[in-house]
């Protein structure tokens, strides 16, 4: 059944109600389909959204075949576009077996072509129903016009959580950042608002707690969060001195990294902070806890300043392709909130290599990280890839061939089930950073990484925004825009640091 029009053959036709037909008479191109996103032999969970795609070749004319087992699915046009129940019944009959075979043809004046088929596998295991992203131009100066975004994977809702522009003015902006949950809870959320009316914003429960985590005795506010596990009231933050720099010939435009950087724990419940790690010739950063909450992963570089000349500021810039982060971990005890002696897990600097925001798989086994020739910042490095390593095999580290690209791979995060993973990547045009999504088996390998499918297919190329730092929600944060905005307008409460 396909748009209330039924067409029973040898087979369950399904056609759209413009009758498009399969050519009969056409030539093999013996070439792939030119198409955009590029869904050619991607796996797909179950309960995603249609992945609707669209040609882009010249032709006069094109149709399009989706078939599984039994079932056909014939559109015609450029764009391809199920509609919901259309791609329910053909997934369906796919799960785990059978792909979605897909059949394009074009004519030119009078002569059809037939494409090489390609499949579209669909998986079984589920993916979180929601993502939640930050929408910004890809711009230095002017930030102010963007929002967090909340979307729903299973069809293409879209929800604004916040708005940048309801607190900032003309005379006083608001940048908004790092937003975060624990274990994608839509009940437990925060993020950051820096400048006018800053302070770090917590949904805990449905509670708006607005707090100034800046103290005499740290470096900054909190700035990138790891949200505890099991104990819901602590979170742990890096505390980063952040600055950046322009290259004027170089194809990678901008250099962002700090000159300083610790780590800090925050116990909501006391409204109180103490530190994790502040070792003054390390910048400790990018915390990530086990699964179990017994271990708390994190990047550090080691550097130690040597031109008293110049401001520190001023040395790390001049010396930023010095600057380059292993992985640590260090042991929890979560009963007398004690942390033990830092553990080298990967030493990428013994590799000529830098390696930031570590994430933890759910069942604890695997580690996905960021890795570069140098810096903090992957997001704005062109050689920045995937790496994995296996935890369970002596920490055995490699590149996550999979699912890299020859552009940019950074801000990655795990699904709940640790089946599917989320990244952003600049792969498409080199400029724009836009989510992508791959299937992780028990052995650690993935599947051909898809875009984050759109109802109209060409909408990426349209929207001249940058998704930045994806991350899992099992439903939608259902706190208004409104109502955050009137908790930012209060003061920050003021935490209490202790030894």
């Amino acid at each position: 059944m396909i748009r209330n029009c039924f067409c029973f053959l040898s087979i369950i036709l399904l056609t759209a109600c413009n009758k498009s037909e399969v050519p009969t008479d056409y030539a093999e191109a013996n070439a792939p389909a030119a198409i955009y996103p590029d869904y050619q032999g991607v796996t797909v969970p179950v309960n995603m959204a249609p992945l609707h795609f669209e040609w882009t070749g010249q032709a006069d004319e094109v149709v399009t075949s989706l078939t599984v087992a039994d079932e056909q699915l014939v559109l015609g046009g450029t764009k391809v576009c199920p509609t919901p129940s259309e791609w329910q019944q053909l997934a369906a009959k796919a799960v785990g077996g059978d792909s979605i075979r897909v059949d394009m043809y074009a004519r030119s004046g009078n002569d059809w072509k037939h494409y090489r088929p390609f499949g579209i596998y669909v998986s079984p295991d589920s993916i979180d129903p929601w993502i939640s992203y930050r929408l910004i131009s890809p711009s230095y100066v002017t930030y102010e016009e963007l929002t967090l975004n909340q979307r729903c994977l299973e069809s293409y809702e879209e929800r604004v959580i916040y708005d940048n522009m309801l607190c900032s003015t003309e005379q006083n902006g608001q940048c908004i950042n790092c937003h975060h949950s624990q274990l994608g809870n839509p009940r437990r959320t925060m993020f950051h608002a820096r400048q006018n009316m800053g302070g770090t914003m917590i949904n805990y429960d449905g509670q708006l707690l607005k707090v100034n985590l800046k103290t005499d005795a740290t470096l900054s506010a909190g700035v990138y969060p790891a949200w505890h596990p099991t104990l819901p009231n602590l979170i742990a933050f890096s505390t980063n001195l952040t600055m950046q720099s322009f290259h004027t010939r170089d194809i990678d435009k901008i250099e962002v990294l700090d000159s300083q950087s610790d780590l800090i724990l925050y116990d909501i419940d006391k409204n109180e902070v103490a530190t994790i790690e502040n070792a003054p010739t390390e910048f400790e950063t990018f915390p990530c806890w086990t699964p179990d909450g017994r271990w708390l992963y994190y990047a550090s570089a080691r550097f130690e300043y040597a031109d008293t000349a110049r401001s520190e500021e001023a040395e790390a810039i001049m010396r930023y392709k010095d600057i380059r982060y292993n992985i640590y971990r260090k042991a929890f005890d979560p009963a007398n909130r004690l942390f033990g002696p830092r553990e080298l897990v990967f030493a990428a600097d013994s590799l000529g290599l830098s390696a930031t925001l570590p994430r933890i798989s759910p069942n604890g086994r695997y580690l996905l990280m960021a890795v570069g020739e140098w810096g903090t910042f992957h997001i704005w490095h062109r050689d920045a890839d995937l790496w994995l390593i296996d935890l369970q095999k002596n920490n055995e580290a490699r590149p996550f061939t999979e699912v890299n690209s020859a552009e940019v791979e950074s801000y990655h995060t795990w699904s709940t089930s640790g089946r599917w993973i989320v990244f952003s990547s600049r792969r498409d045009d080199g400029n724009y950073t836009r989510p992508f999504f791959a299937h992780v088996d028990e052995h650690g390998h993935a599947t051909k990484p898809f875009e984050l499918p759109a109802e109209d297919p060409n909408y990426h190329r349209e929207l001249m925004k940058s998704y930045n730092v994806p991350e899992f929600l099992l439903g939608p944060v259902e706190i208004a825009p409104q109502t955050f905005a009137d908790a930012l307008k209060k003061e920050a409460k003021a935490v209490r640091f202790v030894q």
